[in-house]
Formats: structure tokens, C-alpha cells, sequence
């Protein structure tokens, strides 16, 4: 690659003109170390900031970008790097605080290395990091949009010759993950990257994800120092109460008051003034240490002034406790915080708290610290995060981190989902969510998370669609509650339908060992409570035993033997003790020690068992704390128990199944055709849709307002992704054949005569259809003609049909050639709002639309879940030989449902793909009708380059 300085010589004055700004392109993204950077385009208004930019980058730096010693930037140097066509040359920035951190830049080149225009598929590349933002990811990330955006304009190679002593460079390319050649050609690297995603690039991207975005809640959760904004003199307020919170759990690291209208202070003053007992500053920039952690307790009016203060001053990350805001001026603060690289917490955030002894942080308006655990909990609801802390309490079960998003404009679930999933302290998260702002992101980090770790989730507004959060716009669902629930627990997500649920089944999983079957043995003191016991057990699908009744004056050690005994019995994966107030102990008139003396007990007999135990009492004062202190989980009827044991079974029976649950085959399918018929499609509607409108503005002077609004005619405006286009049919065959599902010929019959030469194209028999919607698929209203054999039968079938039914132009007939006789079948796939993209089977006609016979996967499938998708019905014993019919080729059929799934995951514009129907014969199967829908993707998408999502 030779340096831009040759290239500019070589291109001569054929400078291209600046093209329409692509906003699509802005990003903003989470770094290795978990602070945040905006990417853009650059554009001509970046001059300045580009040449302050370089002036701050080494020598050294400058020559393995140049090869030669490049001091400063020409005029024409800047003009060249600020004037883009955003086609064949495009320059991307990566900025914190408004200012120029990295920059990469492609040209598009032909097979002789010279510049070139579309449709040369050649690039190369080149990249320039400040040294300063060095080690912190940001070329990696720069690589990863810099390729989707080469990838959208027809590049599919990068090239790129890079100096052998630049290791770290190198080292970015290499690490990628892409199918890459590499040489060494007079005295440097040259490097060679095929762009088309692979399963390596892609493993290497959703690792680095994680690791960022697990750094950025981890900043949130164990700072070295916390400022509270908002602290009154008067002692009252939540800047006072989280103050408190702090002070008293014992934050290990420095705290910091801020209150705007205090004195200024005076030169004499040789102690900083205090409130609440620690030092008080009136702006965080007075703070004379970096603050990792500012809480925000001010009005909304005041936030954002208070978040640029905090940009200004290096605050790594921010809890915003004040409610009350519009979308526009959410999502500004939002943009405000991550434009100076801090993640936020909020708006209307209940708090944050880690009980790591190292930490012990309580940043919220609870002034009760929590004692430590292995339960990590996320509400999206203070109101409920305030009711789940004090049951946690009251059952004596501790955190190990709690985290209460509010509004979640920016920190969502699934960024806690990547900080847990790394967590040594947390074996279990806890999860109340009101909507899901990835689904399909959420799906996949439950599914990766739940395989070493139980997620327990319950979402409220189910009955009522998806309740985005205030300042939001969510869609809402239209799959059934109980289609998303079953979904979800796919996914490996643990579904309660309430709080108290999510306790019950938390509280046991944290602290006993996973059953390995649903044999129950029960004991107790009380034959009464035993019965109960073993009905509630059968009622959530578990297999007791017979209950063994002790006497009812047995004391802990009777309990202990009969547990112990119980344990033994290789007959058993799990023990249920049940206890009323006559238990005999050596401690008269003691209740809470007798409660302790059994606890003992039962702790002694089951130690290193390795099966899970409950306890269901009735009136034992003290035996929850007594409990919970030895790690046993208790509660006070026995359905509660039953239903937490059976969900702690369906988990280990999903971790087993999930552990050898198959994979995505990687058929031949041509992917890059299927790209390019879904491109045309949407720039063809593009090209006749409203511009978008440009971005809200920003406040006045705010850094993020350095990138221009100016709107792209060529993507969507707000809201346009949820609105659907349907594919030409033409296309719809072109895009299924790529990926090996053909589709049988329909031909259009206007008339009779074209009817007839339709036929005579395709072949007899053939078949007379209706397209018309109120007849489409109905062949019980006689929209359907089957097996006609020749042109005297098609002319009559035509006649009778329209006669009976109305005109060609308002039946709009076709013609298709008939299919060998078999199952007529559905296979439906969706990209739902709520849960994601979901993959539907079921047998065509009554069984489906009548009886709803469907069954749902999420996509990707793999060949395991597809073979389980097709028996999964109360249909399906039609498909294996029902009465002795000849069964039919499932096996073609499976292939079919993969295929399906690969074509959905592999494409974000997909938002529909309906085969009906899809007629499934004793060898192969044939697709008669097929619809696919379309809509640009929206930037959320758990596809392409990492960013953070904009809600």
C-alpha cells in the first residue's frame, strides 16, 4: 500500500466531490476498557479537528502510517482526508469528547493496485491511532465498521502493506478473525482480507464485545471514587440519602459531595469545606482527583450541564437518579455521556450496589446494605428492585451486585448479563424486565450465560405487549405470552410469573447443587404437610416418593439421619424436608435456637451430597435466618417449594440437552447474491421514500455536536424498519434458490388461452390457483384446481372457476405444474420486536390456523432443535405413517426448516420468510408458495459491527 501522499500524486486532481452523509454510519461503541467513543464519517467541517489530531500523534506513529518521515499534514493532505464520496474513498473518526482519537480510510483500488471505482472490489486500508488511545481496542473496533461499510458499498477485499516493526498493527489485522493471505514484498507486510464474515470473525467479535462490555458495568460497580451531584446542606434530598448509603455499607474507596450553590471557595481555605462528612466541591471539575463514578441527584433541567461538567472532568461512568425526562431530552443525555466516553446508568436509576468486601459500594435510596451473596439482580423497576431487596433481606440471602436501570437509556440487561457472565462472585442472575430492548442479543448472551449460570427472568406488561420503559418506542409483540415464554426458556432463561417466584426459584439455585432427575424424596414430622408436599410435587411434573413420616416429637438429630438416609438413595435427586413447631431440641423455651440446632443438623447430614435440598415449615421463628445461613433455601408452603425444584430440574434437563444440542450445518448457499438482491431491494424503495429526517439536535456547545445532521435519502426515518415491504416474487425466487429452496413455477393466467400456454411451458397435470388474498390457500371455496391433465380439463377448471368465483382480474389465476402428492406443510419465519428472530412449523390448513398445532424455534436452529421442531406438534404423527400412510421425508423437511433459519439469521433486512405451502412427499418436498418481506435493518440489530443501541 503505498503512502496517501504517493496516491494523492497518482489520482492527480480527479478528486471526487463529496457525497450525501451517510448517518447511517454513526456509531456509538464500547472499548476494551470500557469506556465509550463516538464513530462517524468524517466530513470537510472536520479540518481542525483532524490537524489538532495529528499534531498530538508521535513521530514514530506517523512514520509506520506514512513509511516516511511525516512531520505535518499539507493542505492538500487535509483536504484529501476530509472530502469523501463515502463509495470508493471513505474516512471514518473515532471520537471522545468531540475530538479526533483514531482515524481509518479506505480506497478503492483495481487489480493493478491503481484507484478505481465500483465495481473494483478491492480496498486498501489504513489506520492512525493517537498514542495516548493505544491498547484500548480502538483499531480493532474501527476494522470491524470501517469492513461493514466497505462491505455495503461492493469492497470485498481490504489490502493493506504495513511496516514489520509495526506489531500492533499487524496484530489487528491478524486478529480479526477474517480468511486473510499474507507476504512480505520489499521490506513490509502486505496483507490481503477477505471481508465476508466468518465463524472465527465473528466468535473474535462478540468475544471482544463481551469483554468490553462486561469492563463497562464493572467501572459502574466497583469505582475508587464516587461523587454525589445534588448533596443539600439542609441533610435532606436523595443526594443526602445516597450519601448516607455510602458512608454507612462502608464504601472502601473516596467520597465526594457536589452542591452548585455553595460559596465559592476562598484562597485561605486550606480544607475543602464538607457535607454529609466528606469533602464538598460546588462542580465536579473542583474534584482534585479523577471520579470514576458521579451519582446524579438533580433536577432533569440540570442533568445535562451536570454530564458535560462530568465529560469535562474524566468521570468514567455516571447513575442518573432523576426522572422526569422527555425521549428527545433522554436521549441527548444519553449522546452527551457517551460522547465524552461514560456509560450511563438511567435515567430514574434506583442505584447500584456491590457487596464485595474490596468495594462494598451502596449507591442507592436504600440505606440497608445487603449482606454479601452469589445473587446478582437487574430491575429495570425502583419500585420493584426496593421490594426485591427487602425479600431478599428478610430471607437472609445475599448479593453479590445489584443494578436498577430505570429507563435503561443506556445500560441495559444485557450489558449486566455480559458483566455476570464473567463474575466469579455471581452464580446466579435475577431479572425483572419490563421490555428487551436486543432481543436477539438478549437470547444469545441468556443462552451462553444460562449453559454455566441460571437466568431467572420475570417480565412484566406481558398480558399488554412489550411496556417500553419511559422516553422509549418500543414495538410491540404479536407473539402469544406463552409462545414467548416457551421461547425464552429455549433459550435457556428460567420464565417466573412473579416476583415472589423469581426469589423462590433464585434463592434455591444459588445455594444448592443442580437435581439430576425429578425423583423427590419427602420427609418430615407431620404426615399432612408430607401429602401436600407430594401433590404439589406431581402437579409440576416431578416424581415423589413415598413421604417417610418422623415422629412427631423427633428432634435434629432424627431430622438428620432421615435426610441423610434420604440423600443416600440412589432413587432420589432431590430431598424436600417439611417441619411444624413440635420438633424436640435441647434447647427448652428457645425457639430461635432450636431453629438453629436443626438447621445444624440438616446441614451436617447433607454436606457433600451433591443434591439440592428445601425446607417447607410452618411457624419455626428464626429457621429462614438459621437457613440461609447454612445455605438452605426455605419457604413457607409446599407448592412454592415443589414449583422451585421442578424449574431447577427443567434447568439441568436443558443444560443436558443444550450441551449436546447439535449445530448449524453450513450448507452451500450463495450468500453474496442473496446480499445483493436484498440491497436492490431496499434502495428501490428507498429511492422513493421520504428522506430521513436529521437527528435531533444537540444542546448548544455539546461535543457530540461536531458530526453534521444532515439527512441521507438513502436509509430509513424513524420508525421505517418496523414497516415491511414485501420482495417481488421474481426476487423472492431468486433470494430462496440462493440459499437451495426452490420454489415451483407460478405463471400468471389472465385468461384462458394464457392459461393454456402457461400450461403447455410448465407441463401437465397442472394446477389452476387463485392468488386473490381472501382465496389464497382455500381449496374448500373451490379456489383450488388440482391434477388437470390436459387443456380441455384446464380450460373447463378456468370457466367453472371464474364463473363461481369472479373475474381474472380479481382472482389474479396462475398456473404451477403439480407436486408429488404428500403433507401440505407451513414453515414461517419472523423477526419479532420482543423476542427476536423466530422459526415457525405446522401442518397447513385446520391443524394450524384452527387448533394453532405450531411449533416455534429460535433462529439459528440447529439440525438438533430442527428434528425436535417437526416432532414437537400434536400433529406430527401424519408426517410418520399415521394409519398406516407412508411416511414422508422429514429428513428433507429439516433441511428445509435449517435452510430457512440460515437465510433469517444471515440477513437483518428479512423480517418475514412464509413457505405455504410446502408439500412434504415420501422422497423430497416441494415449496408451492413463498413470500418474503423486507425492511432496512435496524441499527440495534444483533448483526454487523458492535454499537450500542439508541432507544
Amino acid at each position: 500500500m503505498q503512502s496517501d501522499a504517493e496516491a494523492g500524486a497518482r489520482r492527480g486532481t480527479q478528486e471526487p466531490q463529496t457525497s450525501v452523509y451517510p448517518s447511517h454510519w454513526e456509531a456509538d461503541v464500547v472499548l476494551r476498557d470500557g469506556g465509550t467513543a463516538r464513530i462517524r464519517p468524517i466530513t470537510p467541517e472536520d479540518a481542525d479537528r483532524l490537524v489538532s489530531f495529528y499534531e498530538q500523534v508521535s513521530d514514530e506513529s506517523k512514520y509506520y502510517r506514512f513509511f516516511a518521515p511525516y512531520p505535518r499534514l499539507s493542505d492538500r493532505d487535509v483536504w484529501r482526508f476530509t472530502h469523501h464520496d463515502y463509495v470508493d474513498r471513505v474516512g471514518l473518526a473515532a471520537t471522545v469528547g468531540g475530538e479526533f482519537i483514531a482515524t481509518v480510510r479506505y480506497d478503492r483500488i483495481d487489480a493493478t493496485g491503481r484507484p478505481a471505482m465500483a465495481p473494483a472490489e478491492e480496498a486498501e486500508v489504513a489506520f492512525l491511532v493517537r498514542d495516548d488511545q493505544q491498547g484500548r481496542g480502538v483499531a480493532s473496533t474501527l476494522l470491524e465498521h470501517i469492513g461493514a461499510v466497505a462491505g455495503e458499498r461492493g469492497v470485498r477485499r481490504f489490502a493493506a502493506e504495513v511496516l514489520p516493526a509495526n506489531s500492533k498493527m499487524i496484530k489487528v489485522f491478524t486478529d480479526a478473525g477474517y480468511s486473510q493471505r499474507r507476504s512480505f514484498e520489499d521490506g513490509s507486510v502486505h496483507l490481503t482480507l477477505d471481508l465476508e464474515p466468518t465463524e472465527h470473525s465473528l466468535a473474535v467479535m462478540r468475544a471482544r464485545e463481551q469483554r468490553a462490555e462486561s469492563r463497562s458495568v464493572h467501572r459502574l460497580l466497583a469505582p475508587g471514587s464516587v461523587a454525589v451531584v445534588g448533596v443539600s446542606r439542609s441533610g435532606e434530598g436523595a443526594g443526602h440519602t445516597v450519601l448516607e448509603s455510602l458512608r454507612t455499607a462502608g464504601f472502601t474507596g473516596r467520597l465526594h459531595a457536589v452542591n452548585r450553590e455553595l460559596e465559592p471557595a476562598r484562597a485561605a481555605d486550606a480544607e475543602p469545606r464538607r457535607l454529609g462528612g466528606v469533602p464538598a466541591y460546588r462542580s465536579v471539575e473542583e474534584v482534585p482527583e479523577q471520579v470514576d463514578l458521579a451519582v446524579l441527584a438533580v433536577p432533569a433541567a440540570s442533568a445535562a450541564s451536570v454530564v458535560a461538567e462530568c465529560g469535562r472532568a474524566g468521570v468514567q461512568g455516571l447513575s442518573v437518579l432523576s426522572g422526569d425526562f422527555g425521549r428527545g431530552e433522554q436521549r441527548e443525555l444519553v449522546r452527551l455521556a457517551r460522547s465524552y466516553g461514560m456509560r450511563l446508568v438511567g435515567p430514574d436509576a434506583f442505584g447500584l450496589i456491590n457487596t464485595d468486601p474490596e468495594v462494598r459500594l451502596n449507591a442507592t435510596l436504600s440505606r440497608e446494605m445487603p449482606r454479601g451473596g452469589r445473587i446478582g439482580l437487574f430491575t429495570q423497576s425502583g419500585a420493584i428492585g426496593i421490594a426485591l431487596l427487602e425479600a431478599l433481606h428478610g430471607r437472609g440471602t445475599g448479593l453479590s451486585s445489584f443494578v436498577s436501570a430505570g429507563n435503561r437509556a443506556d445500560v441495559s440487561g444485557n450489558d449486566v448479563l455480559q458483566y455476570w457472565d464473567e463474575d466469579d462472585a455471581t452464580t446466579v442472575a435475577l431479572m425483572y424486565l419490563e421490555s428487551i430492548g436486543n432481543p436477539r442479543k438478549f437470547t444469545r448472551l441468556a443462552k451462553r450465560t444460562a449453559a454455566r449460570k441460571p437466568v431467572v427472568v420475570v417480565k412484566g406488561a406481558r398480558h399488554s405487549g412489550s411496556a417500553p420503559p419511559p422516553g422509549h418506542a418500543v414495538p410491540v409483540s404479536r407473539t402469544p405470552d406463552a409462545t414467548a415464554t416457551a421461547l425464552l426458556r429455549q433459550a435457556g432463561v428460567i420464565m417466573a410469573e412473579s416476583y415472589t417466584e423469581l426469589l423462590d426459584v433464585g434463592v434455591l439455585l444459588a445455594c444448592q447443587p443442580l437435581p439430576a432427575g425429578p425423583r423427590v424424596a419427602i420427609l418430615g414430622n407431620t404426615q399432612a404437610l408430607g401429602l401436600l408436599t407430594y401433590d404439589a410435587c406431581l402437579l409440576d411434573g416431578l416424581r415423589p416418593g413415598a413421604v417417610v413420616e418422623l415422629a412427631a416429637d423427633a428432634g435434629p438429630a432424627d431430622f438428620g439421619t432421615a435426610l441423610r438416609e434420604a440423600l443416600r438413595d440412589p432413587e432420589s435427586d432431590a430431598v424436600v424436608v417439611t417441619a411444624i413447631p413440635s420438633v424436640a431440641t435441647g434447647v427448652p423455651g428457645d425457639p430461635r435456637g432450636a431453629s438453629a440446632e436443626l438447621a445444624d443438623a440438616l446441614a451436617e447430614a447433607a454436606e457433600g451430597a451433591g443434591k439440592p435440598v428445601a425446607v417447607v415449615h410452618l411457624a419455626l421463628e428464626g429457621l429462614d435466618e438459621s437457613l440461609a445461613e447454612r445455605s438452605f433455601p426455605s419457604y413457607p408452603t409446599p407448592e412454592r417449594a415443589a414449583h422451585a425444584l421442578a424449574e431447577a430440574v427443567g434447568h439441568a434437563r436443558w443444560r443436558r440437552t443444550a450441551s449436546g444440542a447439535g449445530r448449524v450445518p453450513e450448507y452451500d448457499v450463495d450468500e453474496a447474491e442473496a446480499a445483493r438482491i436484498l440491497r436492490g431491494a431496499v434502495e428501490r424503495f428507498q429511492a422513493h421514500a421520504p428522506a430521513a429526517a436529521p437527528p435531533e439536535p444537540l444542546g448548544q456547545g455539546a461535543p457530540g455536536a461536531e458530526a453534521p445532521s444532515r439527512p441521507d435519502p438513502g436509509r430509513p426515518g424513524p420508525g421505517f424498519p418496523s414497516r415491511s415491504h414485501p420482495l417481488e416474487p421474481a426476487e423472492t425466487a431468486r433470494l430462496l434458490d440462493a440459499y437451495g429452496i426452490p420454489v415451483r413455477t407460478a405463471l400468471p393466467a389472465p385468461d384462458p388461452d394464457a392459461a393454456a400456454a402457461a400450461a403447455r411451458t410448465l407441463g401437465y397435470p397442472v394446477a389452476l390457483k387463485t392468488t386473490a388474498p381472501h382465496l389464497r390457500h382455500r381449496s374448500d371455496l373451490g379456489g383450488v384446481r388440482l391434477d388437470l391433465a390436459d387443456e380441455d380439463d384446464l380450460r373447463r377448471a378456468y370457466a367453472e372457476l371464474t364463473e363461481a368465483l369472479g373475474g381474472p382480474a380479481e382472482l389474479r389465476p396462475v398456473i404451477q405444474q403439480m407436486a408429488p402428492r404428500g403433507v401440505d406443510t407451513v414453515v414461517r419465519a419472523v423477526l419479532d420486536p420482543s423476542i427476536g428472530a423466530v422459526l415457525s412449523f405446522g401442518l397447513a390448513g385446520p391443524p394450524s390456523e384452527l387448533l394453532g398445532d405450531v411449533g416455534y424455534r429460535l433462529v439459528p436452529v440447529t439440525d438438533t432443535e430442527a428434528a425436535d421442531l417437526v416432532r414437537t406438534i400434536k400433529s406430527a404423527p401424519i408426517l410418520f405413517g399415521w394409519r398406516g400412510a407412508q411416511p414422508v421425508d422429514t429428513a428433507a423437511l429439516e433441511e428445509l426448516l435449517l435452510r430457512v433459519s440460515r437465510l433469517l439469521d444471515d440477513h437483518a433486512e428479512i423480517v418475514g420468510v412464509d413457505l405455504d405451502p410446502v408439500v412434504v412427499a415420501p422422497r423430497g418436498l416441494t415449496v408451492l408458495g413463498a413470500a418474503v418481506r423486507f425492511a432496512p435493518p435496524e441499527p440495534s440489530a444483533d448483526l454487523g459491527p458492535r454499537r450500542l443501541p439508541t432507544y
